[in-house]
Order: structure tokens, then C-alpha cells, then sequence
């Protein structure tokens, strides 16, 4: 099809109003909590909820999931079986090639989140039925060193090479992770960048009160950190940066919200001599999917901490400055952008403890220098504008109902 011919059918569907069938494919779905799962299950569900058809073709990664399809607020979610064979952060579906090529033919547009070990064969697929690719890639693969790793890390590269070839647009979470992204510096031509969708209720300030007491070391500072404790965000850092926050606050705390003894890595276990440490200042909630709970957590801290290697946005840092928290960030391409952008925090050099402990002292000590009106973080990160150009892009790249097999 010409440049013209694309033109005049997008034309044509936003003039209509037309409702697109919207294939999306990734490896984990809602109940899975990360800043993945949670990305596409916001912008699917309020493609749904302005009228379009909305398929999410995941794994059944436990056997407690329901079978096959469910409607799931407003959603089409089909899982399939995952046999006992895990490969790190990855999984094998069978029926996989199938059921994609079933639903493709059913649907206008594909939406592919990346990584995933099936980008390759979606992009042959896709060939097949006549279906454009719309990727949105959601970070390069960081996995800890070993040799099984690399060979994940190589495969899955090479898919993702092979399908982005083929792929009609590429979303990134932002310019800069997409110009310093060895994913997506290949293939600059192609993206298009558009912030992830964030949504953050008001925090109770009862309720943030309460955690604050509840966690507190003698009216100290609260530390929070939002996250997996995994390699890449290297929450070892944020502890022993306490060595440096001590010295002006030595009832300082660090309160842990997230998956902490990961099944895939050992990054819990090769560190309990430094939590040991530091027992007495750390506070380890485990994983907590209210959002409300979440607004208050942010609110009951004076700064929340992300420490990581790399990041391609941490929606976490614009949840936390919703909630009236600075945010202390590694300088990371990608992650550093919410801080840029609205100057609600510090950024540190990544992999330095010392320069991080030293931010945080100096983001507590000048709290109020830091925080921004929650109108102005809202208006930067609109939730319509980034649900609109997930629209915009996939009603141009959707395959005309006259054209539909």
C-alpha cells in the first residue's frame, strides 16, 4: 500500500470513528504486577472503554488463572498453557503460533510488547495475514551475567532485530531512552516516542500519617523505594548509601515496597550480609497492588529512591511525584526524564552509593524545593494525551474493514 493510500485510509477510520480490533501480545498480563503489565493494561482498557475491540493474547503463567478467555474489565485476555519449563524471565507456549494466527485474522492491528521471545515469529505471522506491527519496547533485556543468560539475551535480541525490520512503528517511553537503547538506536527512523500511561488516585493523608508512624525510627526520614529487588535496580546501592544519610540522619529508613526473594535471581540472598546490616533501618512490605495503599506509601515518604543501572522511564518516580514525593534518580537514559522534565528531585551518577546517600540528604533537608503542584506533573504526563497517541498510531496503521480476510 503507498504512503497515500496509508494516508487516506487513516483519514478515513478517524473521520468515521471507526472502532479497530486491537490484537496485543505480551508475556505477562494483570494479575502479574510490573511497570509492564500495568502499561499495557491501562492503555487497553481505556481503548476499550472509547468503544474499540481489544484482544490480549498472554501466557497462563499460573495454574490458578482462568483458561483460556476471560473479559477482564472491558478486555478479551486469552491465556495459553505454559508447560513447567522456565527459562529466567521467560516461558515457552506451545499453542502459541496458532492461537496468534487464529486471532491476527480476527483483528486489524497488531500491538506486540517488548522483550519477548516471540517477536520473530509474530512478525512472520503478521506477514502472513496482512497485519501491520505497532511495537512498543518497554526496555532492553538486563539480565545478570553467566552464559546462560547471554545466550537469552543474544536469541531474544536477534528476534526483536528481525521482527523491528518489519514492524510499521516503534513506541518508546521517551527520545532519550530511544537514542541510547542498543533496541532502539537501530531503528530511530521508526519510533515514536509517547510517555507511558499514568494513572495515581489523591493519597489519604490519614492514612499516609499512619504509615509514616507505623514505620518511623523516632521521627526520622522515610526513604522509600517502589520495585522489584532485583540486579538492575540495584537496591544494594540504596542501602549502603545509608552510611552517607546517617551522618545527618541516623534514624533515617528505607521502606521496601515490592517482590523482594525473586525466584529467576539471587540477588535477595547474595546480599542478606548488607541487609543484616542494616536490619534495624529497613522495612520490607512485599508486594502491594492497591493503588490507593500506593498513593498513601508515597505521600508517608519524604523522597523515594531509584538506584537502578538502567531504566527506560520508572513510572514509579511520576507515581511518587503525583503523591507530593521528590524522587532522588540515577542519571540513566530514560529514567532520568521525569526529574528533567518537571524538577521534582536530584539526579546521582548510577552505580555511585555515596553521590546517592548525599541526594537524598540534601532532598530531605530542602524537601519543599523540590515538590511541584500536582496540576503541573499531570499536565506533563496526561494520561488522554498518551492513550491518544496509541490511538492515533494504531488507527493508522490498522488494516482497512475492506481489506480484512
Amino acid at each position: 500500500m503507498s504512503v497515500e493510500e496509508r494516508e487516506a485510509d487513516r483519514i478515513e477510520i478517524q473521520a468515521a470513528g471507526r472502532k479497530l480490533k486491537i490484537l496485543m501480545c505480551l508475556l505477562y498480563y494483570v494479575p502479574h504486577r510490573t511497570g509492564l503489565t500495568i502499561h499495557v493494561q491501562r492503555v487497553a482498557e481505556e481503548l476499550a472503554r472509547r468503544g474499540h475491540e481489544v484482544t490480549v493474547l498472554t501466557a497462563r503463567y499460573k495454574l490458578s488463572l482462568p483458561r483460556d478467555d476471560e473479559m477482564y474489565n472491558g478486555v478479551r485476555v486469552v491465556r495459553l498453557w505454559v508447560p513447567p519449563i522456565p527459562i529466567s524471565r521467560g516461558m515457552i507456549m506451545p499453542a502459541y503460533p496458532w492461537a496468534a494466527l487464529g486471532l491476527m485474522l480476527q483483528h486489524d492491528v497488531v500491538s506486540i510488547h517488548t522483550p519477548m521471545l516471540e517477536t520473530g515469529l509474530i512478525a512472520v505471522l503478521a506477514k502472513l495475514t496482512g497485519r501491520k506491527v505497532v511495537v512498543t519496547h518497554h526496555g532492553d533485556l538486563i539480565l545478570p551475567q553467566g552464559l546462560t543468560n547471554s545466550l537469552i539475551k543474544n536469541t531474544m535480541f536477534a528476534m526483536y532485530k528481525f521482527m523491528a525490520r518489519s514492524a510499521a512503528r516503534i513506541i518508546a517511553y521517551s527520545q532519550d531512552y530511544a537514542e541510547n537503547s542498543y533496541y532502539l538506536r537501530p531503528f530511530l527512523a521508526k519510533v515514536t516516542p509517547v510517555y507511558p500511561p499514568v494513572q495515581m488516585p489523591l493519597p489519604n493523608p490519614e492514612q499516609a500519617q499512619k504509615l509514616r508512624q507505623q514505620w518511623q525510627k523516632e521521627a526520622g526520614p522515610l526513604i522509600g523505594f517502589s520495585g522489584r529487588f532485583v540486579e538492575e535496580k540495584r537496591p544494594d546501592l540504596l542501602i549502603r548509601a545509608l552510611e552517607v544519610v546517617n551522618q545527618t540522619y541516623p534514624n533515617a529508613r528505607v521502606v521496601f515496597v515490592g517482590e523482594y526473594d525473586i525466584p529467576y535471581e539471587d540477588t535477595w540472598e547474595r546480599h542478606q550480609e548488607l541487609v543484616n546490616q542494616y536490619r534495624d533501618q529497613l522495612v520490607f512490605v512485599g508486594l502491594v497492588d492497591d493503588m490507593q495503599y500506593m498513593a498513601d506509601f508515597y505521600a508517608a515518604c519524604d523522597v523515594l529512591a531509584l538506584t537502578s543501572d538502567t531504566e527506560c522511564f520508572a513510572l514509579v518516580q511520576v507515581e511518587a511525584m503525583l503523591s507530593g514525593t521528590p524522587v532522588v534518580m540515577t542519571n540513566t537514559p530514560g529514567g532520568r526524564v521525569p526529574v528533567q522534565v518537571t524538577g521534582m528531585g536530584k539526579l546521582t551518577p548510577a552505580g555511585d552509593w555515596r553521590s546517592i546517600g548525599e541526594a537524598l540528604v540534601e532532598v530531605i533537608r530542602n524537601r519543599q524545593q523540590y515538590v511541584r503542584p500536582r496540576a503541573d506533573i499531570e499536565r506533563i504526563f496526561s494520561f488522554q494525551e498518551t492513550v491518544d497517541g496509541y490511538e492515533r498510531i494504531l488507527s493508522e496503521y490498522a488494516v482497512p474493514e475492506r481489506e480484512r480476510k
